[in-house]
């Protein structure tokens, strides 16, 4: 079994995501126009049309999956199952918890965050900077707040989770082992 994401499998999902991205930028021009998004919800911060969507999101979505793809090739030793669980899982997770992330926000709840908070202090035990990750909480959240204030947050979440992750999270595993050695 080939355990690489084709090339044609990544435009393919690319091309779904374009498809996506397109009905939803018409449905919203033919039905109030398309909507601008604020940095901070704040209407005195510069904004960031939808219309960026049609290129931004199938793009990072093409970038995202080559770096999957990449990282099947680290992973070749997995058999199908293991591999559902390693890639499939994580994208399904992340995309639910960013449309649940949409939904509560929409909802003007504070539980948005509590999710950001519970996922920084869970980055520390698991890596949430994978593509999979990321890719889900992009689309998962691409319709409430368009394709562009995604994929800056998940920039920031990025950096912020790869570093509770390798640097927090190695930094206190060296305290530890170092505590245990004087024992």
């Amino acid at each position: 079994m080939n355990k690489r994401l084709s090339s044609k499998r990544r435009l393919i999902f690319t091309g779904l995501v374009t498809l996506l991205v397109l009905a939803h930028l018409l449905w919203d021009y033919n039905h109030g126009g398309v909507p601008t998004h604020y940095l901070l919800h704040r209407d005195d911060l510069p904004g960031i049309s939808n219309w960026w969507g049609i290129i931004t999101l199938p793009l990072v979505t093409f970038l995202l999956l080559l770096w999957i793809n990449k990282n099947l090739e680290q992973r070749a030793k997995l058999d199908s199952t293991e591999l559902a669980k390693a890639l499939v899982y994580p994208f399904f997770i992340a995309l639910i918890f960013g449309v649940l992330l949409s939904v509560f926000f929409i909802l003007d709840t504070p539980i948005p965050g509590y999710m950001m908070l519970g996922a920084i202090a869970f980055s520390f035990f698991h890596p949430l900077y994978r593509p999979e990750y990321l890719l889900g909480f992009i689309l998962g959240m691409s319709y409430t707040f368009g394709a562009n204030l995604p994929i800056l947050f998940s920039l920031i979440f990025l950096i912020l989770f790869l570093f509770n992750y390798k640097v927090i999270r190695f930094g206190v595993l060296f305290l530890i082992s170092r505590i245990n050695k004087k024992k």
